[in-house]
């Protein structure tokens, strides 16, 4: 039996294996259509009998070999990228879902999701019931109805860096006969792989630590190939029974284990279209590359910035599983125990004002609407990402008024914590 490649090979060659002659980087496809010498060939395309491209708007091949690596490195059977991270966690949900369907989630979700599921979705007859994540499994499992299709979470919370526990949602999730979707943006598949633990789809915004140099906005879904659709028919009969708009075809019969990915791509990319273009691929591809080399940085780093922050006499609280005696640290040793990732949640002393005016006082430290980047940045998610939840809302997502969220990048380490060290004597 072939030994299966490890991860940082898999970051380097998965996906794509060059013949005789051929580029070693998968080129650019920057084409918006493909052509056919026969029209039956084509027609045989739009029925889904043939495998091949047609349109860049459902598949193109640089997209395709770089979903490929990302599906490698999660160990799933598929994957799809789309335009953004929050594209991929819609149509995951939408994959399942339809008006009057119900879904469950963990409150401590990044901001533009809790909106995304509390208040857009229900726009779309779609209702999701926000639970604690550390509520018991009698308490979740209240939350279900008839109409619950799936269960969500956060590997690492974003921006609260609550470690999820992916066992128990997974168990919760599979007694109600539902999937278990992951978004394991944070600590990538280099740290924790999901489905692992039980999870059934992972989702992923490929903008933050995939790419690693903010160059491209996109997002992933990956499909384990685990749950199974077809016991639980009356739940999900857009993959368990015959899809009209495709001649009759019923996906899970027709593709087995790529049954959601498949209808994901025929049906939500066919009439919702978000595509990421084939340029964005091939830098979301350049990114991957140096990812288990990154990610290891990241983490050295944020440790060594996390134990400072902690020590120090105007810092109020520090968020960080790998510190011993955080709330998550235990639960860290076990999905996560060769690291997190680079980000840290703290809290000064003092009002909102002292957040701020310490930020302004950064020199090296970018203040960025964005994270996990080779770059350290900062941002007050009360004051920028979150800036829409009200003060309850807050405390619901995980997310206290002080709370800083500091992306350590992957500079010199002593740079890094000088220019953190300058601007707290401002304070």
């Amino acid at each position: 039996m072939e030994k299966k490649l490890n991860l940082g090979t898999l970051c380097v060659r998965a996906g794509y294996t060059p013949k005789n002659g051929e580029p070693v980087e998968p080129p650019i496809v920057q084409s918006t259509t493909f052509k056919y010498d026969t029209s039956e060939a084509m027609a045989r395309l739009f029925d889904l009998e043939d495998a091949g491209y047609f349109y860049t708007r459902l598949q193109n091949p640089t997209s395709d070999a770089v979903a490929a690596k990302i599906a490698a490195l999660e160990g799933g059977v598929g994957a799809v990228l789309t335009s953004s991270g929050q594209a991929a966690n819609l149509f995951a949900i939408l994959n399942v879902c339809e008006a009057g369907s119900h879904f469950i989630t963990s409150s401590e979700i990044y901001g533009g999701t809790f909106n995304l599921f509390g208040v857009t979705l229900k726009k779309m007859g779609i209702s999701c019931t926000f639970v604690n994540p550390e509520a018991s499994e009698e308490e979740i499992l209240a939350a279900f109805r008839p109409e619950t299709r799936a269960l969500f979470g956060e590997t690492i919370s974003n921006p609260g860096c609550a470690v999820l526990d992916i066992e128990k949602f997974a168990r919760i999730a599979h007694k109600q006969g539902v999937p278990l979707i992951v978004d394991n943006t944070f600590p990538t598949p280099i740290n924790c792989r999901p489905f692992e633990w039980g999870a059934d789809i992972v989702t992923h915004s490929t903008t933050k630590y995939m790419d690693g140099l903010a160059t491209q906005v996109g997002g992933c879904v990956v499909d384990s190939g685990n749950f199974p659709w077809d016991e639980y028919s009356d739940k999900f009969p857009g993959l368990t029974t015959p899809d009209e708009s495709y001649h009759g075809l019923t996906y899970t019969k027709a593709f087995g284990k790529m049954g959601f990915i498949m209808k994901l791509v025929a049906h939500l990319m066919r009439d919702l279209g978000s595509t990421p273009s084939p340029q964005n691929a091939f830098l979301l591809n350049m990114g991957l590359q140096t990812l288990h080399l990154r990610m290891r940085q990241h983490c050295q780093n944020a440790q060594a910035v996390a134990e400072f922050l902690r020590a120090c006499p105007k810092v109020e609280w520090v968020h960080y599983s790998g510190l011993p005696g955080d709330a998550y640290y235990e639960r860290a040793q076990k999905y996560l125990p060769n690291g997190s990732c680079g980000v840290i949640a703290f809290g000064l002393k003092g009002d909102r004002q002292t957040a701020v005016r310490w930020m302004d006082s950064l020199r090296l430290i970018n203040i960025a609407t964005h994270v996990a980047d080779a770059r350290t940045c900062v941002l007050h998610p009360a004051s920028h990402t979150h800036r829409q939840l009200s003060d309850e809302q807050l405390r619901e997502a995980g997310v206290p008024v002080s709370l800083i969220r500091l992306s350590v990048g992957i500079e010199d380490v002593e740079d890094i914590l000088n220019d953190i060290r300058q601007a707290l004597e401002k304070i």
